[in-house]
């Protein structure tokens, strides 16, 4: 008993209970040093206002996000020859003022009609050899009826001799709009399909057409002219059949009235 009396104390001890030591050239009281808050977080800040600018979409020039948008919905090239007829002249320049309504529309009309857009778009009388019955100046393009009739409003100050035509099929019968053809037309608003419809029967005439605005003001589902389903389809049909001729002629101009939104691609369907 006596040998284990004497044995070492600090061998029977409880290896948890030893301390640790301490590495060399560590200071006893040594604090740990807390992280720069600021400092993080003016990094973070650079950062998400760098991630900011750097993913902010550049503004697209309305000639190409329109060419874009036909070659892209139809699967086609314009051809050099029509491009370099199409690219100076078929694009009604951006309105001055950056806040777009009916009143900033009618605005930018009369400035594409220059000192005349009082005989083309205010006066109701037929000139024979001059105007043609159902043969509007300028025609509104919108994705439905209540779109067209607010796209209108704006026009009322100077469509008090020469009223505008709803072209459009709710509420309003293909022989009715037939009937306000057959006087002076200036301006017209309506949809793609009843468009096309009344120029396929002769009602709706082209000759004195000089501006086709298209509404690509997203709903409030984000869907426009160029991306709503059936609707848009309508639209290239009309456009392909009677517009673009025009167009690459240099009779007739386009004024995108809306943010010019690229749509997206189409998903191919699975066979």
């Amino acid at each position: 008993m006596v040998g284990l009396e004497n044995a070492d104390k600090s061998s029977l001890r409880n290896p948890r209970n030893k301390r640790k030591q301490r590495p060399p050239n560590k200071p006893r009281n040594a604090k740990k040093r807390k992280p720069d808050v600021n400092h993080n977080r003016h990094a973070q800040e650079t950062t998400n206002g760098s991630e900011a600018i750097a993913s902010e979409p550049l503004p697209l020039e309305p000639f190409s996000f329109f060419l874009n948008e036909f070659q892209t919905a139809n699967d086609v090239q314009v051809s050099s020859l029509e491009l370099d007829s199409m690219k100076d002249r078929c694009i009604l320049g951006p309105p001055e003022s950056s806040v777009q309504d009916d009143k900033s529309l009618v605005k930018h009309v009369k400035e594409a009609f220059g000192s005349s857009w009082k005989e083309i778009l205010c006066k109701g009388e037929l000139l024979e050899g001059r105007t043609e019955p159902g043969s509007p100046a300028v025609l509104i393009i919108s994705t439905s009826a209540l779109r067209s009739i607010e796209l209108l409003k704006g026009f009322r100050s100077i469509t008090q001799e020469c009223h505008a035509v709803k072209l459009f099929s709710k509420h309003m019968k293909v022989e009715e709009q037939v009937q306000l053809l057959k006087n002076r037309v200036n301006i017209a608003s309506g949809t793609p399909s009843r468009i096309k419809k009344l120029i396929d029967i002769e009602a709706l005439g082209l000759s004195r057409l000089a501006v086709i605005v298209l509404d690509v003001q997203p709903d409030v589902k984000g869907y426009s002219l160029f991306s709503l389903p059936q609707v848009r389809d309508e639209f290239w049909d009309l456009y392909k059949s009677y517009l673009h001729p025009r167009i690459v002629e240099g009779e007739l101009r386009i004024c995108l009235f809306g943010p010019l939104q690229p749509t997206r691609k189409r998903r191919k369907k699975e066979i």
